[in-house]
């Protein structure tokens, strides 16, 4: 890997993916909580047809997939908690139906032959105003996420006491809707649509095997992340794998290697009680 940070590609890579990284492993402890940690795949599958639509009509990917993949997650929110719909059943709709929109499109303008690099990521993709927009839009997510991090906390725990005490529940999980899409898109073009919402779900259950209090699996979650991820770019490295695929497998271990330390640890409890 050494070799390769002489590569601008792969130095853009990296800046993304750890950017990236950060922000979903801090979106994806409340999500995970929340029992909404699908909303990452819907969420990619829509911005998979929106990366489709930018392709055919050439235009700027990132430039049409914020717009279209936050306005799914404004929706996704606003039928769920509505009743109208079942959270699950909401996204199940979008992401099928996203997904078969995408892959029509690239079939019938021809970019059949980048689907795989949609679908499982690339780190050749990164342009530098790929970059320059991934760190704007990664500053938000984390700048958001401080700033409201008291109010994300009470309506994870407790949603309905938080409402009755004056919070605007909707408000806060609208936003934690659209910085989970703004995560996703930007983290799409380096793991893929049918992978970046592992990045959401395997450090939060992760952490969660060890640390109980939020705070911690909130800071585990976010170094773990970030660790999976250069393990996964050297596998990629040394093995020739795509890279999404790679991330996804180091998480994976780790999850493994999270949950029999959690049990470890959980026996030492009982026996000293």
């Amino acid at each position: 890997m050494l070799e390769l940070l002489s590569y601008d590609f792969f130095l853009r890579a990296l800046a993304v993916g750890a950017l990236v990284s950060l922000c979903a492993s801090l979106l994806g402890v409340s999500l995970v909580l929340k029992r909404f940690s699908m909303i990452g795949d819907g969420l990619s599958h829509v911005g998979f047809g929106a990366l489709a639509i930018a392709a055919a009509m050439n235009l700027a990917p990132l430039h049409v997939a914020i717009p279209v993949v936050a306005a799914a997650a404004f929706l996704l929110i606003r039928i769920s908690s509505r009743g109208k719909m079942s959270g699950d059943a909401a996204i199940a709709i979008c992401s099928s139906g996203a997904l078969a929109v995408g892959a029509v499109i690239l079939s019938q303008t021809g970019g059949s032959a980048d689907i795989s690099s949609y679908m499982f990521g690339s780190i050749m993709a990164i342009t530098e105003e790929d970059l320059l927009l991934s760190v704007i839009c990664s500053l938000i997510v984390i700048a958001l996420f401080i700033l409201f991090y008291s109010k994300i906390f009470a309506i994870t725990f407790d949603g309905a006491f938080s409402k009755a005490t004056g919070v605007k529940t909707e408000l806060y999980d609208t936003v934690i809707a659209l910085l989970t899409a703004l995560t996703v898109v930007i983290g799409m073009r380096i793991m893929g649509a049918l992978l970046i919402s592992s990045l959401i779900i395997f450090p939060a259950l992760s952490s969660m095997r060890i640390f109980k209090s939020f705070k911690g699996v909130t800071v585990c979650s976010a170094v773990l992340c970030e660790v999976c991820f250069l393990l996964g770019m050297e596998i990629t490295c040394e093995a020739d794998w795509p890279a999404g695929a790679s991330v996804v497998i180091a998480d994976l271990a780790a999850f493994l290697l999270f949950a029999v330390a959690g049990a470890v640890i959980k026996k030492v409890r009982k026996r000293s009680v």
